[in-house]
């Protein structure tokens, strides 16, 4: 008699799973194609046949995030993620989970689930014509912006008329015609512009959900499509523990796209970077006085003194923009009031960290080196208009 509620328990339990024997399940899925890093995306897939109180959980790749489980009662589900890193990420398998039709079971299989992502630098302003449109309008303009009348290179000759400048006035010619004629000039293009990437361990630190060296990709590709826009042959230079990329400076949208691609090449690394090393090789591949853009990192002035003196040494030659990625959660730390001894001293090494690094930045300015410090966020519209500025002044 003892047996008895064991053997309808057991009766119970086969029933439920010959009730419920799971039966094959197909996954269908929509592509995602290539994603910007540092933005979200959508997996979109469906379950065929569903089941009551089903869910779904997705091992995510180490470059994209998102939540690790997520409903599919209704046999369809879209998920968001997000692109922290660069690469091509597969998802290999997807688990489902949903009771047996008595709940006296858990059901959990492990399903075969083929799905790759594509991060890639992220040139979102660039296709929005934001940068297009803001270049033409400074150098190509109704009044060129500068780009005729006060640049360097010969355009034309036409009449002086009240309100131009005298300066500009040929005498020579105005003799020979016997009238007042005026040299127009514009400014000179086929400048080179030299992109230079840190790509060091330090790089890798992350600032506002991203590494460093993201942050840097993107407002450097926001930089070269600016350049072409203006005219100018733009480069490129990674390097970390030794030179590991240069490519020449060619003109056009083609040597954009060339960019782009070898940018979604870098790899990110754990060598220390080699400043000496790669400023010397930097000084010998660009025999041309360029504008130098110098996307790097540093601890503290002690970590900072070989890259300070190195670029001090490219600076005699050419014309150098240094880009430094500020931490928006270590400046509102040091302003933030501390509520224990140990936010004190947080407090107190944060803040001597921001003061080497203005120390650091101080020496490069007083070396001639443009400095554009800023967050991430603000990085690409300041560099774009600083080369625009150093463009319209005709400095290289």
């Amino acid at each position: 008699m003892a047996g008895i509620p064991w053997l309808l328990l057991g009766g119970i339990a086969a029933a439920d799973l010959l009730l419920s024997w799971p039966r094959r399940r197909t996954i269908s899925v929509d592509p995602v194609g290539e994603v910007f890093v540092g933005e979200s995306f959508d997996i979109v897939l469906d379950v065929s046949p569903r089941a009551a109180s089903m869910r779904g959980q997705l091992s995510w790749p180490d470059g994209l995030t998102g939540p690790s489980g997520f409903d599919l009662n209704s046999g369809s589900a879209k998920i968001q993620g997000r692109a922290v890193r660069r690469g091509n990420w597969v998802f290999s398998n997807l688990w489902l989970y949903w009771p047996s039709r008595l709940s006296l079971f858990e059901f959990v299989p492990k399903t075969a689930f083929a799905l790759e992502v594509a991060v890639v630098p992220n040139i979102r302003r660039v296709q929005s014509g934001e940068i297009s449109t803001t270049v033409q309008s400074r150098l190509f303009g109704v009044k060129e912006n500068r780009a005729i009348g006060e640049g360097t290179e010969f355009h034309q000759l036409r009449d002086f008329v009240q309100g131009m400048d005298a300066s500009s006035i040929d005498w020579k010619r105005s003799a020979r015609h016997r009238s007042l004629v005026a040299k127009e000039v514009r400014a000179e293009r086929n400048h080179h512009v030299i992109i230079a990437l840190d790509n060091g361990y330090q790089m890798r630190e992350e600032i506002a959900g991203l590494p460093k060296i993201d942050h840097a990709i993107t407002a450097a590709l926001a930089t070269a499509w600016a350049a072409a826009i203006g005219g100018d042959l733009v480069g490129m230079y990674a390097y970390d523990a030794e030179p590991r990329l240069f490519l020449p400076p060619e003109p056009g949208r083609a040597a954009f796209t060339r960019l782009r691609s070898r940018t979604a090449e870098l790899r990110y690394e754990s060598r220390e970077t080699n400043h000496t090393l790669a400023m010397t090789e930097l000084n010998r591949r660009t025999p041309k006085r360029s504008l130098i853009i110098v996307f790097s990192d540093f601890i503290d002035t002690t970590s900072a003194e070989l890259m300070v003196e190195n670029i001090g040494v490219l600076a005699k030659r050419h014309l150098i923009v240094f880009v430094a990625l500020r931490d928006p959660i270590l400046e509102a730390q040091v302003r933030v009031t501390p509520a224990d001894m140990d936010g004190v001293a947080e407090t107190v090494s944060t803040g001597q960290l921001l003061q080497e690094r203005r120390l650091v930045l101080e020496r490069l300015h007083q070396l001639g080196v443009t400095i554009i410090d800023a967050e991430p966020g603000h990085i690409s519209a300041r560099l774009i208009s600083t080369y625009l500025e150093i463009k319209a002044r005709e400095m290289i």
